[in-house]
């Protein structure tokens, strides 16, 4: 589980995107999964992580959101001086579905369903 207490506290007010956001790529590719989500590469890079929020939604539990993740992954032992195919960063892109926790802010974080 990930805190998300400043997002819970944030959300249904203007500043949810911002605020979610922020929180969101601070943690990082290992915490979002997104190493288990790569096409292109072989593993996925901290830098120019990008979270668009596709929608929101009030569950009993607490606030869900579905997102899209672009991120960059590399492809290890390439780009070589003499290799052909020099291109070693790629764009990648997931969905992920987050649940947060109404009464602790702790959010789970799952690839999304569909």
């Amino acid at each position: 589980m990930h805190d998300l207490r400043r997002s819970l506290a944030a959300f249904g007010t203007p500043d949810f995107v911002a605020v979610l956001r922020e929180e969101l790529t601070a943690l990082g590719p290992d915490a979002l999964g997104l190493q288990q989500a790569l096409t292109a590469g072989s593993t996925a890079v901290s830098d120019d992580i990008d979270v668009m929020i596709l929608r929101q939604s009030e569950t009993s539990d607490g606030p869900g959101v579905r997102i899209g993740v672009f991120f960059t992954s590399v492809l290890g032992g390439c780009a070589c001086a003499d290799d052909p195919t020099p291109e070693n960063e790629h764009t990648e892109y997931c969905e992920l579905d987050i649940t947060i926790a109404r009464e602790t802010g702790a959010a789970r974080i799952d690839p999304a369903a569909d």
